[in-house]
């Protein structure tokens, strides 16, 4: 089992992010901590005998909560839950919002990964994203995470990004990408995350590129963003760039030296259940057996979610003993007790929504899926389900069905959202 943890604070909202975060005073910060310590014992009770591979202190900006409140959180982790031995334990960080010292603190209370939010190199490309560092703040919130005795850290970059028209192009050019490139790969760092941008609707993007957005999703010319091609070049570019310099790429968006991919984000492509603790945050529990009306339903698979709204969050009683509705898809309403009372939606989980989850989330993977696992957790083969789309897929030369596993080709990776939606 896995265990997410979410701090939706930060110093500014950047302009493109759509995550649950946003600016809190300090009170609400230190009101947050309080509950979010609540819950975490909650549920130490709930899973004491479960044991945690992995931990993730997400947002926001974990780092721009204050350090003495972050590790009453790190604390009541380490007490109340038990962690495997070789647990990975990250935190989430962006530069200026920690130094070397509280680093070095967080280091000696167990966690042992650090990803630190950069995703670009170009400090106009910085300011453009609305980020509140520039290249030197990143450059010394590493060396500082160096010193504090990290070794194993990601750094996150983007692509995709809008710049000026010239040469007949707009967007990011290569030149620019290149850049962070270098700047990041000289670091060494073991992990490095490399999305493109989401144009997300309810943000000063949308707003500004939106327009942009469907002209490029057309194949015409743009004004800001860069045109269909030009992002595929962007991405062959970063591929081959990362390649060369002893990234292995493990799934669609990360890259990692051998050894050193991401425990907790496998868990998510691979349907390993999880707690979120947090406001808005998601779980995946799987219970041994329910009865669920007048069916006893064993391997119980339900997807929870949080409440979005911080008061709800802060003023509710987590152990009310909430009973509630959980909708399986397809299927009429049934009622189970809620394990929390923060939970703001659940869903049982069908077969076939299991099976779809599989299939999308374990082709983000470049190894793909495993026939094998499939038919054990399922009791059937893989082609009695997919067969026909599989096929078609194959012809087209977008996956591959070799050894045991299906995954997405270097041909189908640029439109792998097209092939893995057609699993859901």
């Amino acid at each position: 089992m896995e265990l997410y943890i979410h701090i939706p604070f930060c110093m500014k909202k950047c302009l493109y992010c759509d995550f649950l975060s946003g600016v809190y005073s300090r009170d609400v910060q230190g009101k947050y901590a309080k509950k979010l310590i609540e819950e975490l014992k909650y549920y130490g009770a709930i899973y004491r005998d479960e044991v945690i591979t992995s931990v993730y202190i997400g947002g926001g900006t974990p780092t721009w909560l204050p350090s003495e409140w972050m590790l009453e959180i790190i604390d009541t982790v380490n007490t109340c839950f038990k962690l495997d031995p070789d647990v990975e334990f990250t935190m989430e960080a962006n530069p200026g919002t920690a130094n070397k010292e509280t680093l070095a603190v967080y280091k000696r209370n167990g966690v042992d990964r650090l990803s630190i939010g950069l995703q670009s190199a170009n400090n106009d490309e910085l300011e453009t994203l609305g980020r509140c560092h520039d290249v030197e703040r990143f450059l010394s919130m590493y060396q500082g995470a160096k010193e504090a005795g990290f070794y194993n850290i990601n750094v996150d970059i983007m692509t995709g990004l809008p710049g000026e028209f010239r040469y007949g192009e707009a967007g990011q050019s290569p030149e620019k990408l290149m850049q962070t490139l270098e700047t990041v790969t000289s670091l060494r760092p073991t992990h490095i995350s490399a999305y493109s941008l989401m144009i997300e609707e309810g943000t000063p993007f949308y707003e500004k590129y939106h327009e942009d957005e469907v002209r490029q999703s057309k194949g015409y010319p743009t004004m800001y963003l860069p045109r269909e091609k030009v992002l595929l070049y962007l991405t062959e570019l970063l591929e081959d760039n990362l390649k060369n310099n002893g990234y292995v790429q493990y799934e669609i968006s990360n890259f990692a030296h051998p050894g050193f991919e991401c425990v907790h984000n496998i868990g998510y492509w691979t349907r390993v259940p999880y707690i979120g603790v947090g406001l808005g945050a998601a779980s995946l529990i799987r219970m041994p057996g329910n009865r669920v009306g007048d069916t006893y339903m064993t391997n119980l698979e339900i997807r929870t979610q949080n409440t979005p709204d911080m008061e709800t969050y802060l003023y509710t009683d987590i152990s009310s003993g909430v009973t509630a509705p959980i909708l399986p898809r397809g299927n009429e309403e049934y009622q189970i007790p809620y394990l929390s009372a923060l939970w703001d939606s659940a869903t049982i989980l069908t077969r076939h929504d299991a099976m779809a989850e599989f299939m999308f989330l374990g082709l983000r993977m470049t190894q793909g899926v495993s026939r094998d696992e499939f038919k054990e957790r399922f009791n059937l083969t893989i082609e009695s389900a997919y067969g026909d789309v599989l096929h078609r897929f194959e012809d087209e030369g977008l996956l591959s069905l070799e050894g045991g596993r299906i995954f997405i080709t270097e041909k189908g990776r640029p439109i792998s959202n097209v092939v893995m939606r057609e699993f859901l």
